[in-house]
């Protein structure tokens, strides 16, 4: 019997953004349904829903129960879409045509050029169909263990856009990159289907060596929106979709403080939290519940560089969460490697306090006014070279988190 339900199915969907970008486009309630793979057959022919997604690792595992399969999702080997229509259940494909927005956007085009396609499953299906269809000169598929695999791809030096559809890179293991594009000289751009975090290590270093990107975000909601419209038998303005992509983004991303220490990363952090209903973390905390002992009695018994070292591995596992407001330690710009876990998911803002504000207490490396100067000496082109912002911390503490907000809401535009 038909039903007016939506939603996703797949085996783990607990890091889903499905249902919240669904429900965005306010047309109609949609659901997360964990299914696993002995009960599909039966999930499928009980008919409950009017139309849902489908995701790892079912795209392909369904096709055999659809009464109708498109020719993009039969070519791909792949459905994402399905919808019930009387009883009879037609499968479809939008992550073709979420990819080829994805492209658009960025106005990355595939006309006559060669392009590297990473990944065999069903995004790398995709890709290869999308490249096809946008005329792409030649596609070379990378594969694991393929005749094209990550030992040799380097022998394709005429390569012009990359396009990754691994999960390498993608939330919790945000330091792996699969491949290293300063190896491609005539590479001009890169697409990367992962979405999280917002800047993975491979378009960090596209960002780096100037070469244009996008991450998979853009594809992940036109690809809604494209569902939407087979769900409720109608086509959508495409303004739909930046206006949810903006949403997200801005929700998604963190709002990372860095600055001097005793310049009020904590205390305005907190605030800023607040103001927005987002959870606040303290690295400096983290590390002191991690290695159960103060900062200081760390760096009495061990030493700065274990404390780096220490410093470096969580600021990389916490910076990689999202939609989280995010005090660092003083030190941080020190470790060149925490330029990349800063910016991974979110806009860092500089906290500025003038110097004869500065405290020392407690502090292993500022323990007077000398060593706090000498220390600002050392790190205020580090500082310059982190910050997206910067932000003044002299007057009243309200201000400054007012001012902090603004800058974010500024940068997220």
């Amino acid at each position: 019997m038909e039903t007016n339900k939506y939603g996703l199915i797949g085996e783990s969907l607990k890091h889903s953004y499905s249902k919240i970008i669904h429900n965005k486009f306010g047309k109609y309630s949609y659901d997360l349904y964990e299914i696993s793979k002995e009960d599909l057959k039966s999930f499928v022919e009980n008919k409950q829903l009017k139309g849902y997604n489908v995701t790892i690792p079912y795209k392909k595992q369904i096709m055999p129960y659809l009464d109708f399969i498109s020719d993009e999702a039969n070519v791909i080997g792949a459905v994402n879409t399905v919808v019930n229509r009387e009883g009879k259940l037609y499968g479809y494909n939008t992550d073709f045509l979420g990819l080829k927005y994805m492209l658009e956007k960025a106005d990355i085009t595939l006309k006559d050029k060669t392009v590297m396609v990473l990944g065999t499953g069903g995004a790398g299906n995709t890709a290869v169909a999308v490249c096809n269809s946008l005329k792409a000169k030649k596609t070379i598929v990378v594969s694991r263990a393929g005749e094209v695999n990550y030992q040799n791809c380097y022998d394709y030096k005429d390569v012009e856009v990359i396009i990754n559809t691994t999960p390498v890179g993608m939330y919790p293991n945000t330091n792996d990159s699969p491949i290293d594009l300063s190896r491609f000289n005539s590479l001009c751009a890169v697409a990367d289907v992962v979405y999280n975090p917002a800047k993975t290590k491979l378009l960090y270093q596209a960002e780096k060596l100037n070469i244009k990107y996008i991450n998979g975000l853009p594809m992940l909601v036109a690809q809604a929106k494209y569902a939407m419209d087979f769900f409720l038998g109608q086509t959508f303005e495409g303004d739909i979709i930046d206006k949810v992509l903006s949403e997200l983004k801005k929700e998604m991303q963190n709002i990372v403080l860095i600055g001097m220490p005793s310049c009020g990363k904590s205390s305005v952090g907190q605030l800023v939290a607040e103001a927005l209903n987002r959870e606040f973390i303290d690295i400096d905390l983290e590390i002191e519940r991690c290695e159960n002992k103060s900062i200081p009695q760390i760096f009495a018994e061990k030493g700065e560089d274990y404390f780096r070292e220490i410093e470096k591995q969580i600021t990389l596992k916490t910076c990689s969460l999202s939609g989280k407001v995010i005090s660092t330690g003083g030190g941080v710009v020190k470790i060149a490697e925490n330029l990349f876990s800063l910016k991974q998911n979110g806009k860092v803002i500089l906290i500025k306090r003038d110097i004869d504000k500065l405290v020392c207490d407690g502090r292993p490396l500022s323990k007077d006014k000398e060593a706090i100067k000498k220390l600002y000496e050392e790190r205020k082109e580090k500082y310059k070279l982190f910050a997206d912002a910067v932000v003044e911390n002299d007057g009243a503490i309200e201000q400054t988190v007012k001012e902090v907000i603004n800058c974010y809401e500024n940068l997220s535009d």
